[in-house]
């Protein structure tokens, strides 16, 4: 696991003002670099290439990026609204933080800031003959640069905020936090299979804050527990809500001077993260498709596509995983419930499409292939789910040959009983 000043780096560097920062700084260095390389250039270079007309370069690319960065960000603010209002809220965070989409606005920004300081150098004459040749090579170099990020940032734009882009956008999120839950399905600690209140001499551990757990520091806590007679027992996952009269955690053997320590292994923020919770992605995948099939925009078939994507997620649950050797054996946190993850997707689907046939056959459909791929634990809470979708659906078609077809579909499929 991350430890906890990782963690904020990384969530740092995901923010569109690092990368912009950076560029423009890089900018910065580059037209300032003219100065430092001058004295090495030899004398008769300057007469050899047309660096006069770098003033022209430097004005026009000025002009031109500021023009392109403030169409950009217009851009964006209404694949955003666009997305908020045809997805969900919750896939924004992954559209903001999207590294093409940053980069291109950062080379357009880095590129305005190179040519202002560009153009002022050159009008207080800090420039010789020598330097405006640099300063000419790094131009066209950053016009190279721009017209590279112009032809990334047309394809990007073709689907920036579209429902099938954001989709895939929150499906390959899910899918990689799942996966490296599934590596480490008890966050690199021993599993939880004890109710720590019964333990002796534990502690409970209450949060000083009201919010999701984002983040779990299970190096921090390693550090803790180095004592042979010393242990904690983690109760909640990132992506819980917790608040002060809540038990994060139960310590044993561990002095009431650490507590301050224990609490900060547990970052706690007002919202859900998709890196260590894939519930939260599991879970705004169902969001998608129950604003899909909503009346206002009634769009079964993305649906019945964001259906097909959570069985490629949750096909993952299935996979053989290694025995996982614990790096710190005297931390135990609880793995995920299965259960539980079919339940966070299945169920607001089938709640909200259940008066529609092609969905209600859909999901028996992706149930069964769940099923079928051979995990004891999936193969139930599949079973389950499938008998419940049957039951609403039962309650809201009210043709019969619908209703016929939803459940000859469950009983192919071996989980929601035989056809009648």
């Amino acid at each position: 696991m991350v430890k906890r000043w990782k963690w904020f780096l990384i969530r740092i560097s995901k923010r569109p003002w690092f990368r912009a920062s950076l560029y423009s700084v890089l900018g910065i260095a580059t037209a300032l670099l003219a100065l430092a390389v001058a004295p090495y250039i030899p004398d008769d270079v300057p007469t050899k290439i047309g660096s006069d007309a770098v003033d022209n370069i430097l004005g026009v690319l000025a002009s031109s990026m500021l023009a392109v960065t403030t169409f950009s960000l217009s851009i964006m603010v209404a694949a955003y609204g666009s997305a908020t209002s045809n997805v969900t809220p919750r896939a924004i965070s992954l559209l903001v933080e999207d590294p093409t989409t940053q980069n291109t606005l950062s080379t357009f920004i880095g590129s305005f800031i190179f040519s202002l300081v560009g153009i002022i150098a050159l009008s207080t004459g800090l420039y010789g003959e020598k330097g405006r040749v640099v300063l000419f090579a790094a131009t066209i170099a950053v016009v190279v640069l721009v017209v590279y990020a112009l032809l990334r940032w047309i394809d990007q734009l073709s689907g920036l905020g579209r429902v099938a882009e954001t989709t895939a956008r929150v499906e390959k999120a899910a899918t990689g936090a799942l996966c490296q839950r599934m590596n480490q399905p008890f966050l690199g600690g021993c599993p939880l299979e004890v109710d720590p209140i019964a333990l002796p001499g534990a502690r409970p551990l209450y949060a000083e804050k009201v919010g999701f757990v984002q983040h779990i520091d299970m190096p921090a806590l390693g550090e803790l527990t180095k004592s042979e007679n010393s242990a904690v027992y983690i109760c909640v996952l990132p992506g819980v809500f917790v608040e002060p009269t809540q038990p994060i955690a139960w310590s044993i053997g561990i002095e009431a001077e650490c507590d301050d320590a224990l609490r900060n292994a547990f970052v706690i923020g007002a919202q859900r993260t998709f890196e260590r919770d894939p519930r939260f992605g599991i879970t705004v995948m169902a969001e998608v498709a129950s604003r899909a099939l909503s009346p206002g925009i009634n769009d079964q078939g993305t649906a019945v596509d964001v259906i097909g994507r959570g069985v490629r997620v949750l096909s993952h649950l299935s996979r053989p995983v290694p025995p996982e050797e614990p790096k710190y054996d005297r931390v135990y946190a609880p793995g995920l419930s299965v259960a539980d993850m079919l339940d966070d997707f299945f169920t607001p689907i089938a709640r909200d499409g259940a008066a529609i046939v092609e969905v209600g056959i859909r999901i028996q459909e992706a149930l069964a292939s769940l099923g079928r791929l051979g995990d004891a634990a999936v193969t139930v809470a599949a079973q389950r789910q499938a008998e419940l979708a049957l039951k609403r659906a039962e309650a809201a078609l009210t043709l019969s040959e619908d209703w016929q077809r939803v459940r000859q579909a469950g009983a192919a499929g071996g989980l929601a009983g035989p056809a009648v």
